[in-house]
């Protein structure tokens, strides 16, 4: 499914989970959305779906969590502090490109031109105070 319009965090969930679930080895998920538009509810959905044991919370102040309880590794980033692509740069995040984990990406903006080819890219867009809709980013 390239796109669903939900209209509850439970229900981003659960697509999430279905991410999770069809997720493999070296997957890279790149969310792009405003802030509240449900970036972090979505990679807990996939967290779930890979089979994540523990909470997960955003990143927002130390900008990486990793979770290894599930089938695979899972790196959450949150890059909504950084200033640009320098200070992404110098997080080393490509290190996790050749490593058989999903990373997923908020603010992704920020490292654009340092993302890894195999990127699957997902924008949150706010459609209402409920609705939000969840489709791939075209080029």
């Amino acid at each position: 499914m390239d796109s669903i319009i939900s209209t509850s965090p439970e229900e981003t969930e659960r697509f999430g989970r279905r991410l999770g679930e069809e997720s493999s080895p070296h997957s890279v998920f790149a969310l792009y959305g405003e802030l509240g538009a449900g970036k972090s509810t979505l990679t807990r959905g996939m967290a779930l779906g890979i089979g994540v044991l523990e909470p997960v919370t955003s990143p927002t102040f130390t900008l990486v969590h990793e979770y290894r309880s599930g089938r695979l590794p899972l790196v959450h980033v949150d890059l909504y502090r950084l200033e640009g692509p320098q200070e992404a740069a110098a997080l080393h995040l490509e290190e996790f490109w050749a490593e058989p984990v999903v990373v997923v990406i908020e603010w992704p903006e920020k490292m654009e031109d340092l993302l890894p080819r195999q990127t699957e890219r997902w924008e949150l867009l706010l459609l209402s105070e409920k609705e939000r809709m969840i489709r791939r980013k075209l080029a």
